[in-house]
């Protein structure tokens, strides 16, 4: 896990925006670089000299350095000085802070070929962090907790934030790695008994891959008690990586979930899930996932998931 601190405006939408970029593990709203290493809102507001800023805490074999700074630079204007948005003040300056020295290089270079590509120089400063005050608690996920809030980021950056670093496609196993079950069900469209899967009644904390690819598929935070027999989801990991197709078998009209680098039988989604959680019940054979519980996430590569349960 790495981390670095960036100030682009008005935290709340920037804390947001960031936190939705695969890789990005954690996010916590703060004051960076200020005269004092004790500050609170009201200081800042008040010429303490910190940015508001974010604490970005990302899995760098999942995003590197230099891609998330690009992810970071659309949501700012990098050439505006001590404003974003409607929001004035040294406290809205934009800047990218560091812990790590080896960091400093590779920052100065992505501001140097931003500067490059807009032909002028930017305001972005950049230095090492110091005086960091993490603010208070409502300052906190601002936006998850106030979907209406203020922000001065447009809406439709954060669906560009998701998509920004895509899942990368996995190679599939050897079918000889399967089993009879996990065959049948995935290669040959088969459906496992209700209530006889390893998962349709476990709900422990961590993530349910491809049986196929190992490619994430569902996170335990999404799934929910549905009666079926089989385990039940609200939603992927990422639209990306599941396929949908019509499926009129056994004289039925239904819609089939296949997994999209495994092309692996999945199940099935239904409109009949929890309005709460989107209304859509993906359900899907255990035989046809494989559970990584969250103690275990880091390890197998999937650390970039663990902010997300």
């Amino acid at each position: 896990m790495k981390t670095v601190y960036l100030a682009g405006g008005c935290f709340w939408g920037v804390e947001k925006y960031l936190s939705m970029i695969r890789g990005v593990i954690g996010t916590r709203t703060g004051y960076a670089n200020g005269g004092s290493d004790k500050t609170d809102y009201r200081s800042v507001c008040s010429g303490s000299g910190h940015a508001e800023a974010v604490e970005v805490i990302y899995d760098g074999d999942a995003i590197s350095l230099e891609k998330l700074l690009s992810i970071f630079y659309r949501c700012i204007d990098p050439l505006s000085v001590n404003r974003q948005g409607n929001d004035r003040g040294i406290q809205y300056r934009t800047g990218i802070y560091y812990i790590d020295p080896e960091d400093e290089v590779a920052i100065k270079d992505s501001v140097c070929s931003l500067e490059k590509s807009l032909g002028r120089k930017t305001a972005i400063e950049v230095l090492p962090l110091k005086n960091w005050c993490t603010a208070e608690e409502y300052h906190q996920k601002y936006l998850d907790r106030n979907p209406g809030g203020y922000c001065h980021i447009p809406r439709s950056l954060f669906a560009e934030a998701e998509r920004s670093n895509p899942i990368p496609r996995y190679e599939p196993s050897p079918d000889s790695s399967l089993t009879e079950l996990q065959y049948l069900v995935t290669r040959k469209n088969g459906t496992e008994a209700p209530f006889t899967g390893e998962y349709w009644d476990f709900f422990g904390k961590g993530i349910y891959v491809d049986v196929t690819t190992g490619e994430p598929l569902f996170l335990s935070k999404d799934k929910f008690e549905s009666g079926c027999g089989w385990p039940s989801f609200s939603s992927p990991v990422s639209p990306e990586v599941v396929a949908e197709k019509d499926d009129i078998s056994h004289g039925m009209k239904r819609r089939e979930v296949r997994s999209r680098s495994g092309d692996a039988h999945l199940g099935h989604v239904f409109p009949d899930g929890p309005k709460q959680m989107g209304g859509l019940r993906y359900c899907i054979n255990s035989a046809a996932l494989r559970f990584v519980p969250y103690e275990k996430m880091e390890e197998e590569g999937y650390g970039w998931l663990m902010g997300s349960l």
